[in-house]
């Protein structure tokens, strides 16, 4: 796969896929910066990598109904749950990675602007590891 549109990403919760829900859903990994310079530095920062952390956002179309999207949020909050991400809703390989990990679903929210879509923007740190896999 080269340059491509999102128009199918795969986005599952806790082992079920809710991606009819989700507008848009982004994963951000970091690495801690330690800044390493000292006096033989010759003038310029210098970093290595520290501890590795997460961000999970997402975009979501809303929906209060009994055991949809906004139910199960509820139901998660301040738990630990599992998440995975694909570019597109195929099957998992070389031009489609799964990100896997887990979760802290830590916030929910209700509301907006009259005469818009109903939608909810969350983002939930990484708990632990996140891996990606071709297969």
């Amino acid at each position: 796969m080269a340059v491509y549109m999102l128009s199918s990403e795969y986005v599952a919760l806790n082992g079920v896929d809710y991606s009819a829900h989700f507008k848009s859903a982004t994963l951000v990994v970091d690495a801690a910066q330690l800044d390493t310079t000292d006096f033989a530095s010759a003038g310029w920062v210098e970093y290595i990598g520290g501890l590795k952390s997460g961000t999970l956002s997402l975009e979501v179309q809303d929906d209060a109904a009994n055991s949809s999207i906004d139910d199960i949020i509820w139901g998660l909050l301040g738990t630990v749950v599992t998440f995975e991400v694909r570019p597109t809703s195929s099957a998992v390989g070389t031009s489609n990675p799964k990100y896997t990990g887990s979760v802290l679903i830590s916030s929910s929210s209700v509301g907006g602007t009259v005469g818009d879509l109903a939608m909810k923007s969350l983002s939930y740190p990484t708990s632990g590891a996140v891996t990606r896999a071709e297969a």
